[in-house]
């Protein structure tokens, strides 16, 4: 199966972010991408964290929801939708929500976010949980012919949140980002290469990728990695199409001549 990784560098402008996105869907499609990846935050990079609140929708209904669904049925594809804010039950709380849609346009999976970043280096500082309600529960889901698991951005740090999803295996580890400059220099590649090497699969890293209106810098550097750590693809900046295909023999090879994952003990 072809899949593909789309990077954007997001405005605070919700319609302006789903014209992009819809190019580069375009963009995909016509290379045969059978599954494809929107980064963390794709539909908005606010100026302040509370933008999210404007823009946040009701669970199943909306327009950034109804656009992805819209997308996935248009191109016929496996479409994992990076985020989009969804209502929490906490009051001035969204969830950081990952919603993937069959190629029918049906809504096939839902994931929140678990581990919410925070980062204060004293020259930069973040903290979603300003804002963010964390999710719970790992998800995985049947994608065609590919188990994949979801993740999101900082849950990337957490390898025991992969060990859950991959019980059993996946075949493809799914992480949209939106990696800061900063963080994703020092950590980003060296990270999904080891998630893909422990668990044995593919990982498909979608991200926001260079200097958006609201000042903020992101790292980019898009990329496929295979099951034995190799990058596949990989766009260091700007928006794109990062393209690969997923050889479900090139899993079995691998798991097959380095058996670790039936060597698990714990």
């Amino acid at each position: 199966m072809k899949i593909a990784a789309l990077q954007t560098v997001a405005t605070p402008d919700v319609d302006r972010n789903l014209e992009v996105a819809a190019r580069l869907l375009g963009e995909a499609a016509s290379a045969g991408a059978q599954l494809v990846a929107l980064p963390e935050y794709f539909c908005l990079m606010g100026r302040r964290d509370t933008d999210k609140l404007i823009v946040a929708e009701a669970p199943g209904d909306g327009p950034i929801q109804r656009f992805l669904a819209a997308q996935a049925r248009q191109h016929g594809l496996w479409l994992i939708g990076g985020t989009v804010p969804l209502l929490a039950a906490t009051p001035e709380r969204v969830r950081n929500a990952c919603c993937v849609y069959a190629p029918d346009g049906t809504l096939a999976a839902r994931y929140d976010k678990i581990h919410l970043f925070r980062f204060d280096s004293g020259r930069e500082s973040y903290d979603e949980a300003r804002v963010l309600e964390a999710g719970s529960e790992p998800v995985a889901l049947q994608a065609g012919a590919l188990r994949v698991g979801l993740s999101v951005c900082y849950d990337l740090r957490f390898p025991e949140l992969y060990r859950a999803l991959c019980t059993p295996p996946c075949d493809l580890l799914s992480v949209p980002a939106a990696f800061t400059y900063t963080t994703g220099r020092a950590h980003w590649e060296l990270l999904l290469r080891a998630r893909a090497v422990e668990n044995q699969c593919y990982v498909l890293a979608a991200a926001q990728g260079g200097t958006h209106e609201n000042g903020r810098r992101t790292w980019g550097h898009s990329m496929i990695v295979d099951p034995w750590g190799e990058v596949l693809a990989v766009r260091p900046e700007g928006e794109g199409v990062v393209l690969a295909e997923v050889d479900t023999a090139r899993l079995a090879a691998v798991r097959q001549q380095l058996p670790a994952l039936a060597h698990r003990k714990l």
